[in-house]
């Protein structure tokens, strides 16, 4: 018997190496290369253009029809998608055990029923327990196929003889294809899987969602040639101890990245959050100190979050710079900005920063309502409660607009805010109707003024 070829497969980019060694040649991760039994040559063949001809074609000859996207019926869901499944697609879901990722796609798939073909592939339950899950969610739907199955050969049988238009595989580290030896989960085990997977989406225009385990550091388990493989990458995130959820787009060649859907875990599942920007708000009673209104983008949705600030007189050596769902280094740039453009040091104090819900904000628009909170705590002075302040503060002290800022008024006054500190390069058009009073800025010491 001919003895199996062994190879080295790198967990980071999928590079494959005849021979161990201590770092990767192609991305540099040390430690980073597993032993593993080489793909037979069968296994390898073929791509996943779904074609059958491999003849070479001008872009303008290539037919691109817009295919109609498959709308879930749930909003939030169809957001994060980018407006809805797109057939062929290939979608790896990542999350944290226990936080809903089964559960949403239950209700997808009992939603989607009625308008589609659908099929829940589980590796991990019983058909009895996705029964039993269903009925305790109250779906209204119970006619959805499961199928209890690990092989990708049987599930491809079925997925060729039943044909469905959305499929759940849940999840993709118990998947295994006889072709190979390794048990499921092992690297080549896992790459094979979604291979097969993959080119089966894209020659019979299957929507496949694929459950994926993630590491205690919260990537997604496996080499992350995965990422690579699939069409969009969506992350489940969630506060410890809060009933909310967000499915945050990592990564979506049909839709904006960063985007995200709000979700809240109910006793009957997954509910929709209609107005995520209500979540964010701590909504005092009356105006405190250290508090900031301001409009983050996620995605193409402008979501109003509150940036919290506590400065507080240092009784150590080194002042402390906290930060929560902020940039700490940014924290400690701006603040030196602070001190050369403002004329106020905060060298001998310990500065606290928060957003509010467990929102991480990731943008620079950011900057200025940050400082603001900053300086409102250390002056002991509360910012006006009607008001929101977005804009990015550079090193010379200017202050830069920032992307999508009508869309953030718009959003400032359907909240019912009704006065607005912008950078000048945000003021908005003639002719814009928004009911906010306007004030733009161009330097940080203008925006000082304010407070």
């Amino acid at each position: 018997m001919a003895k199996s070829k062994i190879e080295y497969v790198c967990q980071s980019c999928g590079a494959a190496s005849p021979k161990w060694s201590g770092q990767c040649g192609d991305c540099g991760a040390w430690n980073s290369l597993v032993e593993t039994q080489a793909a037979p040559r069968g296994a390898r063949a073929g791509g996943i253009s779904g074609t059958a001809s491999g003849r070479v074609q001008r872009l303008r000859e290539v037919s691109a029809e817009q295919t109609p996207r498959l709308a879930t019926g749930l909003p939030e869901v169809d957001r994060v998608f980018g407006g809805g499944v797109v057939p062929g697609g290939v979608c790896l879901l990542g999350g944290d055990p226990g936080i809903g990722k089964s559960t949403l796609l239950l209700q997808v798939l009992s939603a989607l029923q009625d308008r589609s073909s659908t099929l829940y592939v589980t590796g991990e339950e019983s058909l009895a327990q996705v029964h039993l899950r269903a009925q305790r969610l109250g779906l209204r739907n119970l006619d959805v196929p499961v199928l209890a199955e690990t092989s990708v050969e049987q599930i491809l049988a079925q997925l060729a003889q039943l044909k469905p238009a959305f499929v759940v595989v849940d999840s993709v580290q118990t998947l295994y294809t006889e072709a190979l030896e390794p048990a499921p989960g092992s690297v080549s085990q896992l790459r094979e899987s979604a291979a097969q997977l993959v080119r089966h989406a894209k020659a019979h225009q299957t929507a496949i969602v694929l459950v994926g385990h993630v590491t205690k550091d919260g990537a997604i388990a496996g080499p992350r040639v995965l990422e690579h493989m699939v069409d969009t990458v969506l992350y489940f995130e969630h506060d410890p101890g809060s009933r909310y959820r967000i499915v945050r787009a990592i990564k979506n060649r049909f839709g904006a990245v960063n985007e995200l859907g709000v979700f809240a875990m109910t006793d009957a599942g997954l509910k929709e959050v209609s107005n995520p920007s209500a979540l964010f708000l701590s909504r005092h009673g009356d105006p405190v100190p250290g508090s900031v209104i301001t409009v983050a983008r996620q995605g193409s949705r402008p979501l109003l979050v509150e940036v919290q600030a506590l400065v507080d007189r240092s009784l150590a050596g080194s002042p402390r710079r906290v930060t929560l769902g902020l940039e700490n280094n940014r924290l400690n740039m701006l603040l030196a900005v602070l001190h050369r453009h403002g004329g106020i040091a905060l060298s001998d104090q310990d500065v606290y920063a928060n957003v509010v819900g467990g929102m991480r904000i990731h943008e620079t628009a950011a900057d200025l309502p940050l400082l603001m909170a900053a300086l409102s705590s250390f002056r002991s002075r509360p910012w006006p409660g009607d008001t929101v302040v977005f804009g990015e503060v550079g090193l010379a002290g200017e202050v830069r607009p920032v992307a999508g800022g009508e869309e953030r008024l718009a959003e400032a006054a359907k909240q019912g805010f009704r006065r607005a500190i912008v950078p000048e390069g945000n003021r908005p058009r003639r002719g814009a109707k928004l009911d906010l009073e306007i004030e733009a800025v161009g330097r940080l010491s203008q925006a000082l003024e304010r407070l």
